[in-house]
């Protein structure tokens, strides 16, 4: 039997540690980013310092153990703890004889290869080219970069050289290109608005799931979905253990056998260290967790770090401007401990989300949160409003209705927003 799989690059992991109580942390998850690269760690360094070295990262000592390291293990690439600046790597690159990935790029090669939707492209390009703009320099083979009509060396403007001018046209280049991105990603972006715009007219509750990559926010959606929707088949999402299965939100509605409804969205996974560009480019796909009236914030209870996780969700809810939003900490695979679940405590949950009991307990939570604010009424409307009446299962819960002297009389929980439309109908 003939094996197609393509052969792992070898990669050597390090990083220099400035006193950081989570380096280890940090390290173990530059393993699983690396490993999701399709790249396989074949060994690792780390430094204890107190300043990182401006021109080299690690100091010269260290780099000379890494390349005996790295190329006795047969390694073709280096990758790093931290983002470099051009320098760094340039020089690294030449000392080491390696390949070097620092870990924007890396998380950027990952974001890159997952993308599959029109707008997670352009916004994994556009952090691309973003990161890419500064590191631009001459080549090393350039011709007389700054040679005068003479032969003799100049520095005037008139006078620059073949090297500078290729550097200027490439800056240009990508400067157009980022430009373009934006302007695509606009009417991306618009578009998108219009079909959220809508989802806001529905008046149902907006529940965004949120949280760490891989700690189980596309299971839930299944799992609730599976539990709650007819042809739940059709509507589900994508799930694969590994870190950013997938970065494009989405969205489903979830109906309730007790008449409720709410509007679910799954938002990308966020990680440590999460580079600016890829925050700022992928902020219109994190509107669903900005609009929402209740977020989930699904973390790993298997995981020793997840304290780590929790904190890292909350720097960048922070960083996109999410604030003052009610939240329910979602313990998942708790099948992974020892700890009997489902199990609610306070505002949190401890479930599985390949479960049913637990995603029926976890929906109850987030039905008594999210319609905490509607209010029971007791209707009567006239058989001809029909108008109203749909209104009212599109955008209330209706848990009781009885027909009789040609009035249809019923009883609704109502959204704060709804209740004065329906004022005059109170009996």
């Amino acid at each position: 039997m003939i094996n197609n799989q393509i052969p792992k690059t070898k990669a050597f992991i390090a990083g220099v540690n400035l006193k950081d109580p989570n380096f280890d942390y940090y390290m173990a998850e530059l393993v699983n980013l690396t490993e999701a690269n399709n790249m396989e760690v074949v060994g690792q360094a780390r430094q204890n310092a107190e300043n990182i070295v401006v021109g080299t990262y690690f100091g010269l000592g260290k780099i000379n153990e890494i390349k005996a390291m790295a190329h006795g293990l047969k390694a073709k690439v280096l990758v790093l703890n931290d983002e470099l600046t051009p320098v760094q790597i340039r020089n690294l690159e030449k000392l080491t004889k390696l390949r070097i990935i620092d870990r924007t790029e890396l998380i950027l090669e990952i974001f890159s290869n997952r993308a599959r939707t029109k707008q997670a492209k352009l916004q994994v390009e556009l952090a691309r080219l973003q990161y890419e703009l500064p590191r631009l320099h001459p080549s090393e083979n350039t011709l007389d970069q700054q040679r005068g009509n003479g032969g003799s060396t100049g520095g005037g403007f008139a006078n620059r050289g073949a090297g500078e001018s290729k550097l200027e046209l490439n800056r240009r280049t990508i400067g157009k290109q980022i430009s373009a991105i934006k302007k695509e990603l606009k009417a991306v972006a618009s578009q998108e608005e219009i079909k959220a715009s809508r989802r806001n007219q529905s008046r149902l509750p907006k529940v965004a799931l949120v949280g760490y990559t891989n700690a189980g926010k596309s299971t839930t959606m299944n799992g609730l979905l599976q539990v709650f929707n007819k042809q739940s088949d059709e509507k589900q999402v994508f799930v694969k253990n590994m870190l950013f299965a997938t970065l494009d939100t989405s969205v489903r509605r979830i109906e309730m056998k007790n008449n409720f409804s709410f509007i679910l969205s799954d938002t990308v996974g966020f990680i440590s260290k999460l580079p600016h560009n890829l925050v700022e480019s992928f902020k219109a796909t994190l509107q669903e967790a900005k609009d929402a009236d209740l977020l989930i914030n699904v973390v790993d209870a298997a995981d020793p770090n997840m304290i780590q996780m929790i904190r890292t969700t909350q720097n960048v809810l922070k960083e996109i401007g999410v604030k003052d939003i009610p939240m329910i900490t979602a313990y998942n695979k708790a099948d992974k401990t020892e700890r009997q679940y489902p199990e609610i405590e306070g505002n949190d949950i401890l479930y599985s989300a390949t479960d049913s009991q637990s995603i029926k307990v976890l929906a109850d939570l987030i039905t008594k949160r999210v319609f905490a604010s509607y209010k029971s009424f007791n209707l009567k409307l006239p058989l001809d409003a029909g108008d109203l009446l749909a209104y009212l299962y599109e955008h209330a819960h209706i848990t009781k209705k009885d027909y009789h002297d040609d009035c249809i009389y019923l009883t609704a929980n109502i959204a704060p927003a709804d209740q004065a439309k329906f004022k005059n109908y109170i009996r």
